[in-house]
């Protein structure tokens, strides 16, 4: 499912509601816009309602679903935003012009926050030109170095969310250097348990194999040379990235050399957050909240 059609279907989802913290900058407002344009959410915005409000007329934004609730300060933005979905008043948190280390701090919260005895991870969804379907990467900006236990909870993660917009039973690679078990590289070997792991059906709805190298899980003539024969090898859905480095330098390149279109959430919390970086654009943002929307409850 490429991002438009995925905007097309979260029409037919009705009453969400995107608490956004610190929602007094122009790319939020732009997604904002976009987001009420196409019936998909309602809003309530936490910030300086002065600034929101100048930018909801300078948009051109006219709407009885959006509502303004002033604050001092982006932390007592985040803090609000975050009680109003631990309280059920929104169904999704949206990080606005705030650092995501303040809404985390929220999200984190022992009293009202947003956490479950899940692991939070990051899910980045790519439209990649030349590819016949959309890719799946995680975790690019959450878990530093995960290890086994929280592996499988991030594919859990990822797997929930493929489910969410039509892709059931997906196949995942556990990414590494090498497509053979090292004992000198742990990666290989957490790749190998996970792969057993779903054998055993320890990780469910979904096929895991590993470790493969990038190459020998995106294209099938790679994984053919490889002489690698497996059902993910060549044709993954998810691709599971061995640390924060990897993903991170695998996400920006998808964007800057691949000029892929990206949206991304983090999944494991009580809602779908969408905890995009405040440079980034207002369509970025707006695939974001299309892909939060469809995975909320």
């Amino acid at each position: 499912m490429n991002f438009e059609k995925l905007l097309n279907h979260i029409t037919e989802i009705n009453g969400r509601v995107v608490a956004v913290a610190a929602a007094d900058d122009e790319e939020v407002i732009e997604a904002v816009k976009e987001a009420v344009l196409r019936k998909l959410a309602m809003f309530i915005l936490f910030g300086n309602k002065e600034k929101i409000d100048k930018l909801l007329r300078l948009k051109g934004i006219k709407n009885d679903n959006i509502q303004v609730i002033h604050t001092q300060t982006k932390e007592e933005a985040a803090e609000l935003a975050v009680k109003s979905v631990h309280n059920d008043e929104a169904t999704i948190l949206m990080k606005g012009m705030v650092s995501s280390a303040t809404l985390l701090k929220a999200v984190l919260n022992k009293e009202y926050g947003l956490r479950t005895n899940r692991v939070l991870s990051h899910v980045a969804i790519f439209e990649i030109p030349g590819f016949s379907k959309s890719m799946i990467v995680t975790d690019a900006a959450m878990n530093i170095h995960p290890n086994l236990e929280k592996k499988q909870q991030i594919i859990e993660n990822a797997v929930d969310m493929a489910k969410s917009i039509g892709v059931n039973n997906p196949k995942v690679a556990v990414l590494a250097a090498i497509e053979n078990v090292n004992p000198a590289m742990e990666v290989t070997l957490d790749a190998a348990s996970l792969t057993l792991m779903n054998k055993r059906g320890q990780i469910k709805d979904c096929i895991i194999d590993g470790p493969l190298a990038l190459d020998n899980a995106v294209s099938t003539i790679a994984a053919k040379q490889k002489g690698i024969d497996s059902e993910v090898a060549g044709n993954a859905d998810i691709l599971l990235v061995p640390t924060i480095e990897a993903g991170n330098i695998l996400y920006k390149s998808l964007i800057y050399f691949a000029k892929a279109k990206v949206g991304s959430v983090i999944a494991g919390a009580k809602a779908p957050i969408v905890l995009t970086s405040r440079s980034d654009s207002a369509e970025c943002k707006l695939y974001s909240l299309a892909l939060a929307i469809c995975s909320s409850k």
